[in-house]
């Protein structure tokens, strides 16, 4: 439930109804707008006693949240949510950003090179594994915190923002430490205790649809990160499992506006995932933009044929730079423009 509050309501008329819904038992998260405050009412299940808010002071109105989900929800706050990084670049404004990178830190030497090409070719953060939760055991696994600590490096040397993924509740606070985003990837949408503890950390946090999820589950997974205290949050459309076998993945475009018109957190795709091929991904890129994705995720790797993980769907560097000048026109022929960095 929003507790809409009257453009003439004092702090101490919001207070007020903050305190009362504090006694009966749920949670207020007040919201202040442009002309007047909303609250949010925490923790609804459905008893409220909604005479108890009416009367009181500065109270205009009061709006029921017909969605599972409530905070990520539009019914909830219908002002674009606006995520910035460290470096002056943010999502879900007018401006389209680009993260790119390989799957896996492999050593100093790959990360910091394709992060120097990358910064000259568009991107403004740099994604890359250090932890690598992989189909198979035998899989790359990944270099750990040697990887966070090579992705600082490279830091350093570009000013990229990094974007890297924590694997499990355990891990969260060391990559909190050197990241700059915090990804949750597809195989961990509901790990709920992960969930609670990104939440909880300070930094915004990639949350990527799951390979078999719904919508409806990705904002509920989204509301997690929400409750918890984190409202930095950015969804991802990543590719949902197929049957058909000509791209690892179904790139759900449709998913990019439909979960627009659902919630207030920026949305941004990953061709790279979403195909498996890499000559498919620029074709989505430039597919995601005209949809309205408010970024692209890609994976861009020196060598690819030689890439510890992924590299059938990692671009070449100077695929890169051809996607990034198609992708460009896109944006401005629907009143966008791709971010700038530096």
């Amino acid at each position: 439930m929003l507790i809409v509050m009257d453009h003439r309501a004092t702090p101490q008329d919001i207070q007020r109804v903050v305190d009362t819904i504090s006694d009966m038992g749920y949670g207020a998260k007040p919201m202040p707008g442009r002309q007047r405050t909303a609250i949010g009412l925490v923790g609804n299940d459905g008893g409220v006693e909604a005479a108890r808010l009416t009367g009181l002071p500065g109270v205009r109105d009061l709006i029921p949240v017909s969605k599972p989900y409530k905070q990520v929800s539009r019914e909830w706050r219908d002002e674009n949510t606006v995520v910035e990084l460290g470096n002056g670049v943010a999502f879900g404004g007018d401006e389209v950003v680009i993260i790119a990178g390989p799957c896996a830190v492999e050593s100093r030497e790959q990360i910091t090179d394709i992060a120097v090409q990358l910064r000259e070719s568009g991107a403004c953060a740099l994604r890359g594994g250090a932890f690598k939760p992989r189909t198979s055991p035998y899989s790359f696994q990944g270099l750990g915190a040697k990887g966070l600590e090579l992705l600082a490096e490279a830091r350093e040397r570009t000013g990229l923002a990094i974007v890297t993924e924590a694997v499990d509740p355990e891990s969260v606070p060391l990559v909190t430490e050197y990241a700059d985003v915090l990804q949750i990837g597809a195989r961990n949408m509901q790990n709920y205790p992960l969930l609670m503890r990104a939440g909880r950390c300070g930094k915004p946090v990639l949350l990527k649809r799951g390979m078999s999820a719904t919508i409806t589950e990705m904002l509920l997974a989204a509301e997690y990160l929400l409750s918890a205290g984190n409202p930095d949050v950015i969804l991802c459309e990543r590719g949902v499992r197929s049957f058909d076998r000509q791209t690892r993945n179904l790139l759900d475009l449709t998913a990019v506006p439909v979960t627009q018109s659902l919630t207030h957190l920026p949305v941004i795709a990953d061709p790279s995932h979403g195909t498996g091929v890499r000559d498919k991904v620029t074709p989505m890129a430039r597919a995601a933009v005209a949809a309205g994705a408010d970024g692209l995720i890609v994976e861009v790797h020196p060598d690819p044929p030689q890439a510890l993980s992924d590299g059938a769907q990692s671009l070449y560097p100077n695929q890169f730079v051809e996607m990034v000048a198609q992708c460009g026109p896109i944006a401005r022929a629907i009143g966008r423009s791709l971010a700038t960095f530096g």
